[in-house]
């Protein structure tokens, strides 16, 4: 993202509640500029809100609506509603924008404001600097007449439990088990519902919110508890979505995670055999090399963008590519969806078993993952201490050192004041010595 934004991240507006951002007037004068911004784009004038379970999603939801009536926008509600479900409904809708309220992966009592544009894309840097300029300036309310309206759309659920039916390909799941984590988040009505209805033998954890347990000790950050389960229920895979089901990461039938990289290689081999990828595949810096290899080696190109979704999107629609995401389980076809979708990834996947008769094991097994070590760094100045002169030349020797058998790669944090330090090396042993001894020096410098 350019260094001049003030308040857009790679991934919306976030913080914690009551923090410096993330409080009600802040929302309620989003809304108002957002609504500015955004509100002519369709002549309906309209912009939907969906959020995730946290409880502070309830007050955010209120000061944004607020905010865009008194803009003259009028606002339709989806109440919880995964992030890419939100996207879908944006452009099915023919919406003027769609916004979600979530911090994604993060805790309960942190939040978040994510944007989407009349496509169901990420908002252009210039619209987001539009935005940032109106919320220095004053509210001018429109008169009384000229005020939106808001209501509450009730069959949204349905609409996109169809949706991802759809894109399942009539993929059968009838005898197939599966141990399903919701994470307690915005995906845990109709996540059940669409695995349900392929005829998977279902069983769900994650699935109860109150609005303080979202993410914690599950999900897919948090994978101990579904990995017993898989081992416990005998089941042929565990899928575990985040917070505002954009992700997914999966165990496979013997308790193994196998993370977004593993299912982008999977997903991507699969398409490449029967001539349905198109091009190549998009990754990021954190991306393994093991992922890089093993595609290279069947043929099929590769790239790295920056770290964040929308930077592997950008570059796909550069490339005209449509298969990419991060190893965190942010997946993106983009002849499914326009954002990542963990329901829709994790059918994906479940296509290329059945089609291939193999298990999730297998398929994952054919590619090598390189043992990767972070240390994060305390630091008020993380990019001035990753552009230090004696930290770079210490990460080229170990470059240089590792050849084609490992990497190095050091980037500030992008919302915390952190240095994160990167290897990846054929052996752990290898990776864990050299971060200790590039974080070391970065500590003392």
């Amino acid at each position: 993202m350019n260094q001049h934004k003030k308040y857009f991240g790679t991934d919306g507006i976030r913080g914690k509640v009551g923090g410096p951002l993330m409080t009600a007037e802040f929302a309620l004068k989003l809304g108002y500029a957002a609504g500015k911004v955004l509100g002519e784009a369709k002549p309906s004038k309209t912009i939907v809100i969906g959020k995730d379970t946290r409880v502070s999603g309830y007050l955010f939801e209120s000061a944004l609506e607020a905010g865009l009536v008194s803009a003259g926008i009028n606002t339709t509600l989806f109440g919880p509603m995964p992030t890419p479900a939100v996207a879908w409904l944006t452009r099915t809708l023919h919406a003027s924008a769609g916004i979600v309220i979530s911090a994604s992966h993060n805790p309960f009592y942190d939040n978040g404001i994510k944007f989407f544009n009349e496509y169901g894309e990420k908002l252009s840097d210039e619209q987001e600097l539009a935005i940032e300029k109106l919320l220095d300036q004053p509210m001018d309310m429109v008169e009384s007449r000229r005020l939106g309206k808001a209501s509450r759309l009730s069959d949204v659920d349905g609409r996109y439990i169809e949706y991802c039916k759809n894109a399942a390909n009539n993929l059968m799941l009838s005898g197939f088990k599966i141990v399903l984590d919701c994470a307690h988040g915005a995906g845990y009505q109709i996540a059940p519902r669409v695995f349900t209805e392929l005829g998977a033998d279902l069983v769900v954890m994650g699935n109860q919110p109150n609005g303080f347990n979202i993410n914690k000790d599950c999900g897919s950050t948090e994978l101990a508890v579904l990995q017993e389960k898989v081992l416990e229920t005998k089941a042929d895979i565990g899928i575990a979505l985040d917070g505002d089901g954009d992700r997914v990461v999966m165990v496979d039938h013997t308790g193994n995670e196998v993370n977004g990289d593993q299912l982008i290689f999977l997903v991507a081999k699969h398409l490449h055999a029967n001539n349905r990828l198109n091009g190549g595949v998009v990754g990021t810096l954190m991306s393994n090399q093991g992922m890089e290899k093993a595609l290279k080696d069947l043929g099929i190109p590769f790239e790295r963008a920056q770290v964040g979704d929308r930077y592997v999107h950008q570059k796909l629609h550069k490339n005209n590519w449509i298969l990419g995401g991060e190893s965190s389980g942010h997946i993106l076809n983009l002849n499914l969806a326009t954002t990542g979708d963990g329901i829709i990834s994790a059918l994906m996947v479940l296509n290329v078993m059945m089609e291939s008769g193999r298990s999730l094991k297998d398929l994952a097994d054919e590619m090598p993952v390189y043992p990767q070590v972070m240390i994060n760094i305390n630091h008020p100045e993380p990019k001035k201490l990753g552009r230090n002169n004696d930290l770079c030349r210490a990460a080229d020797a170990v470059d240089k050192a590792l050849g084609d058998q490992g990497r190095v790669l050091i980037r500030p944090s992008g919302t915390e004041p952190k240095l994160r330090i990167m290897v990846e090396a054929v052996e752990q042993d290898l990776a864990q010595q050299h971060a200790e001894d590039l974080s070391n020096l970065a500590s003392e410098l």
